[in-house]
């Protein structure tokens, strides 16, 4: 084996280790419309939600034991075309490129306000806030991530997110994923000059998703930002 080709190996490793290079995969996902988007002809913001760890697999009805699609389920109206992929039960939300092709399969689909992209997740999905948006900085207009945090080795990408808003949320009691792991992303931000808005919640632990019912705020806040 040649050096050249020992390079490229090395190179592309390199960027795979980084999240920079996966490989595309479609998950299935639930989907919400607005109830007035097949009136109104007018393009709508989208909002992907990602659920946590206990909600993998390949039966969207998991989905709904809490957090968006919980509220959908209940009900609930939303200014938003909302997308809740589902993570398959042997992977992590930064496996693989999941996000590519469930934007893709959206814009063919849907009328999409390209300028309100926004992401929000909880847990496991907290993480894939935080990495969807590492991956793909130009995409998003906010995020909101909950308890989540970013793998180690994406620690030196955290200026990714620099110029996305962000908004998190995490409970200082948290005994599943410690608040120090929201507490070093915000540390890393404030070298890179980061808009990021941090919301401890005191002696709160672990399960915060009923913010995403409680706290219409957040919503509020996702669409005064736009690209």
């Amino acid at each position: 084996m040649g050096p050249y080709i020992l390079i490229l190996l090395f190179l592309i490793f390199s960027m795979r280790s980084n999240g920079q290079v996966k490989d595309k995969a479609k998950y299935n996902y639930d989907l919400y419309l607005p109830k007035d988007y097949s009136s109104s002809g007018k393009k709508y913001p989208l909002l992907i939600y990602l659920h946590g760890g206990s909600q993998k697999g390949n039966d969207l009805n998991k989905l709904k034991i809490y957090g968006m699609p919980y509220l959908i389920q209940k009900g609930h109206d939303f200014d938003f075309i909302i997308a809740s992929p589902q993570c398959p039960e042997d992977k992590y939300w930064s496996s693989e490129n999941w996000f590519e092709p469930l934007y893709s399969d959206l814009m063919s689909q849907y009328r999409i306000d390209t300028s309100r992209v926004y992401c929000t997740g909880i847990s496991m999905g907290g993480y894939g806030t935080y990495i969807v948006a590492l991956d793909f900085p130009d995409t998003f207009a906010a995020i909101v991530p909950f308890c989540g945090g970013i793998n180690d080795s994406d620690t030196t990408r955290v200026c990714n997110l620099s110029k996305i808003p962000i908004w998190t949320f995490h409970g200082t009691a948290d005994d599943q994923i410690s608040i120090s792991e929201t507490e070093r992303i915000v540390k890393g931000l404030k070298k890179c000059k980061g808009e990021i808005r941090f919301t401890k919640l005191k002696d709160r632990g672990h399960g915060i998703e009923d913010l995403y019912e409680t706290k219409p705020e957040i919503y509020e806040w996702l669409l005064k930002n736009q690209k």
